[in-house]
């Protein structure tokens, strides 16, 4: 999801944060090391499905949902309609007497929960004025040797529960779901789908469009939430064939494989696709002199029907247009394979400084990733231009039509980083954003620094200058996303723990063992669904740390970090001798340590101190080797901590 305009919004909290903190007196510390530094905190016991390493267990399952979708896309009536089939296979250990499914489409309708939980003044995430929403027709399933009979059903807001006549069996049984249903297509469906009015004609982005299984696991069972808009999804893995029926002058892109070319594309466009596959650089497929052309087309009449695979994924996303220009260009990938990037935008946005270098970010971000963390797991990747600000889906992202420049590369930098969070490693977004938000906030910092030489890696201030917004908050982290106040939601989700990791990565473990385990953390839990606690463990597991001080205080709680320098001392009055620094935890959160001294003879040198060095209380005294009088210490001296008071961080030898 779009990073929400994070930076305006962060410096607008900055401001206001920072101006109730204000500085913080020696002699007011908050700290208590009992609490930081609890033995108990994060001590659940790990079992035979999820270990205590932060590993799946040997036991581990999950459920898989496998899909067979028929729509038709009518473009007078603004309308989808169609037939979906999902083979539901239960691995858990348990009989299931009903199953539930999501139709979060039902959330794009004025008497909805969504609707009736938006606040007057509209959002983002609004839904208001629109009479949306799915029609069910029939639901039907087939268990065991019978054919499919009708079920019965009851729908709740966005979840229907299928009741069983026969249990579906533990450990491997399958059932069958045919649902038949339709739906209007919103122009705005909370800036996850919609449509767009071009010259040429209207870009659908069409997502949430089938009814999904919801997740049965070993945590809590069936996860039922509603979709209420901020929280995202939560969906099992499985095999996928969807067919898009739509009038023949449109253009369609989806998640996976386009199976059937010859039916749907015309002789030159399948050449130039061919072309595209073996070219570093971007290929013309269609371009802009060619969109009212018939020409472009296979058949000049009725309607034509595309058909996708998309493997081993956990949802599925499309997008149909006559207006869209169409180029794209290989991706390499480490192992040696190749994949297709690719992008669709209407004409107006097809510009040298916008979207006519879309194809070459997808390509830069996610050769960066396969390379970073995991290798991408797709056949193509596809950059949709559309009325949606920023959204992912696997194998396809939607992106704002006006974004030029640095604005489009960090949109589709991010929206493709979650190809990774949550695509491939599934947490459960809508109690966990963070888990994939704020990862893909980290690694954008990464991808961007690496991409063309740094083009766009700005300089956007120090941590001191970002900490006021980070503990601005007064929920913590681990909120669900529609229970925080919602101008919070980009720090809390995004922001915070993004940042979060990058101080791990750079002021706790370092660059080698950290990416170590975090890219252990993502082969482990690839296609599969972890929690909170197997991120915690696994990373403590592979950089071998006791890190449970840090999910506490800058997960769990809104805990503040303050450093400062106490005084400065001689050893017998004599600085030959050596200095007895003292420094400061002052307020509840800590972080390792680094102090700057300055002699007065010239010399400058640091000492790094490890975070247990607060474990026994908030002062610190240590003894620095000077061979003349000091003229200043300073600590964190590169502001790389989120200090949020940095005037208690240097000490100054008076004037002689």
């Amino acid at each position: 999801m779009k990073k929400i305009a994070l930076w305006a919004g962060l410096w607008a909290c900055c401001l206001t944060a920072f101006a109730q903190t204000g500085p913080t007196s020696t002699s007011a510390s908050k700290y208590d090391p009992l609490a930081l530094f609890h033995p108990l905190f994060n001590m659940q016991p790990g079992n035979d499905y999820r270990t205590g390493s932060g590993a799946p267990g040997p036991r581990y399952w999950q459920n898989r949902s496998d899909y067979q979708i028929n729509i038709t896309l009518d473009d007078q009536q603004n309308t989808v309609a169609g037939e979906v089939t999902i083979t539901y296979t239960n691995k858990s250990p348990e009989a299931l007497p009903y199953l539930w499914l999501q139709l979060d489409q039902n959330a794009f309708s004025d008497t909805s929960r969504a609707a009736k939980t938006t606040p007057v003044s509209g959002g983002r995430f609004g839904n208001l004025g629109f009479a949306g929403g799915m029609t069910v027709t029939s639901v039907q399933v087939e268990q065991g040797k019978s054919k499919f009979v009708n079920a019965p059903y009851v729908i709740t807001d966005t979840r229907m529960q299928i009741r069983l006549s026969e249990a579906v069996k533990a450990n491997g049984d399958v059932v069958k779901i045919k649902v038949a249903y339709s739906f209007k297509i919103p122009e705005y469906g909370s800036d996850r789908m919609g449509m767009l009015r071009r010259k040429d004609g209207i870009i659908y982005e069409i997502a949430q469009w089938y009814p999904r299984m919801c997740v049965y696991d070993d945590v809590e069972g069936w996860n039922v939430l509603p979709y209420l808009g901020a929280g995202e999804f939560y969906l099992d893995y499985g095999d996928y064939e969807y067919a898009i029926t739509v009038p023949w002058n449109h253009i369609v892109v989806g998640s996976g494989e386009l199976l059937n070319p010859g039916e749907v594309l015309t002789g030159e466009q399948i050449r130039r696709l061919a072309q595209a596959a073996k070219s570093d650089k971007t290929v013309m497929i269609r371009d802009k002199s060619e969109v009212n052309d018939p020409a472009s087309r296979p058949k000049q009449a009725g309607v034509l029907t595309w058909r996708f695979r998309c493997q081993n994924t956990r949802d599925v996303a499309f997008a149909t247009s006559k207006a869209f220009v169409w180029d794209a260009a290989k991706m390499n990938l480490p192992s040696g394979k190749t994949s297709l990037a690719q992008s669709v935008y209407p004409a107006e946005s097809a510009t040298n400084d916008s979207w006519g270098r879309s194809t070459e970010y997808v390509k830069g971000c996610i050769e960066f990733y396969s390379k970073y963390l995991y290798e991408y797991s797709y056949p193509v990747a596809t950059n949709v231009a559309g009325i949606v600000g920023g959204m992912e889906y696997p194998g396809i992202v939607f992106c704002d039509h006006k974004d030029k420049k640095e604005a489009l590369w960090g949109v589709t930098d991010h929206e493709f980083g979650h190809n990774w969070f949550p695509m491939i490693v599934g947490n459960n977004e809508r109690k966990f954003p963070w888990m994939d938000e704020g990862f893909n906030t980290f690694i954008n910092t990464l991808s961007t620094a690496n991409f063309n030489n740094g083009e766009y890696d700005r300089e956007r201030g120090t941590m001191h200058d970002i900490a006021p917004a980070l503990f601005f908050p007064t929920e913590p982290v681990m909120t669900i996303p529609d229970v925080q106040q919602s101008r919070v939601l980009g720090i809390l989700a995004y922001y915070k723990p993004g940042m979060g990791l990058k101080l791990l990565r750079e002021s706790v473990l370092g660059p080698e063992r950290f990416d170590f385990a975090f890219k252990q953390y993502v082969n482990r839990w690839a296609f599969k669904h972890p929690t909170p606690y197997d991120f915690f463990r696994s990373m403590e597991d592979g950089a071998g740390e006791d890190l449970g001080w840090f999910w506490r205080g800058f997960f769990y709680e809104t805990w503040k970090l303050d450093q400062g320098v106490r005084e400065v001392k001689y050893v017998d009055g004599n600085a030959e001798k050596g200095a007895l620094i003292s420094i400061d935890n002052l307020e509840k959160f800590a972080m390792p340590a680094v102090v700057e001294v300055t002699e007065s003879n010239g010399k400058k040198s640091r000492v790094s101190l490890p975070v247990e060095v607060w474990q026994r209380g908030g002062t610190w005294t240590f003894k620095h080797p000077s061979t003349s009088p000091l003229k200043s210490v300073v600590v964190d001296p590169d502001q790389k901590l989120p200090d949020i008071n940095s005037r208690n961080n240097t000490w100054r030898a008076e004037a002689q």
